[in-house]
């Protein structure tokens, strides 16, 4: 989604080389309570866009978190990896997988959830299989992976969202456009850009573009953040995780159309403006 300056606080990736990230929230409560010393945790996963490939396909096999169990402050004391207070836990998970551009205009899919010991959460760990790849005019291209077959993301510990007692959510924008890489040879890297956010500590843009077979991008931007979208077959669109402020709004149509430009779209944290429907010309 987004693609320049965080939201909020940065992370580290570790994987095909070092990379950024940041952090994001969703619904998942029941009534049961939370047992004394654990934390239940949901992690969901969507997608920062790009248009230069019809599918982006990831395979995921496990999920797991570092939890520090010396610190209950969600608050990153040190970037010490010791094993004093450190234990690994594993989130449950649908191994599989997952087309990333189906995940796009604020759909998101819970990747991970489960009951893990409580404390801060410093690390968590996705590993991949094999089965990687992206789609081009219905041509599949191997998606090569870098340093190993996992992505470790180094956080500093306040990301999650405490919705309710017990409970922390997060999500992971898999920015598609800054985590392929295509090479000389033509072959295609995979070089993963994510970040996280919480929904109540952002705001978002919504909006339609007609006709729906404009082919459109939507570019949301302001002096120091812009985000991406590609609207669906019938011209919605959402951008998330926005910091407050005024933004434009530039639809740059395809197979024809005429772009356009809405300015002075005001976004709050925890609200979303709605732009109404915004029909392109030849």
């Amino acid at each position: 989604m987004k693609s320049m300056r965080s939201l909020f606080s940065y992370v580290t990736i570790v994987a095909a080389g070092a990379i950024v990230f940041y952090a994001c929230s969703k619904d998942k409560s029941d009534s049961s309570t939370v047992p004394s010393g654990k934390q239940e945790l949901s992690l969901y996963l969507t997608d920062g866009p790009t248009d230069f490939f019809d599918k982006v396909n990831i395979d995921i096999k496990s999920v797991k978190v570092l939890v520090d169990t010396c610190d209950k402050t969600r608050r990153r004391r040190d970037d010490d990896d010791s094993v004093q207070c450190k234990v690994w836990d594993s989130l449950s998970i649908t191994p599989g997988v997952y087309d990333l551009l189906s995940l796009r205009n604020g759909i998101d899919t819970l990747l991970a959830g489960g009951m893990v010991k409580d404390g801060t959460i410093r690390r968590i760990v996705i590993t991949l299989g094999t089965n990687n790849s992206i789609v081009k005019d219905s041509v599949n291209y191997p998606l090569n992976l870098l340093n190993g077959q996992s992505i470790t993301i180094k956080l500093f510990g306040h990301e999650w969202e405490n919705f309710s007692s017990g409970r922390y959510r997060l999500w992971l924008d898999f920015d598609c456009g800054r985590s392929i890489v295509r090479l000389n040879n033509g072959k295609f890297n995979l070089v993963p850009f994510i970040r996280a956010f919480i929904i109540k500590e952002s705001g978002s843009i919504k909006g339609v573009v007609k006709p729906g077979n404009s082919k459109s991008i939507v570019t949301v931007f302001n002096a120091t953040d812009t985000a991406y979208a590609l609207p669906w077959i019938d011209g919605q669109w959402k951008v998330r995780g926005l910091n407050t402020g005024t933004y434009s709004v530039y639809v740059n149509g395809g197979n024809g159309y005429q772009d356009t430009t809405i300015n002075n779209v005001s976004v709050t944290v925890g609200k979303e403006a709605n732009v109404g429907t915004i029909t392109l010309h030849k």
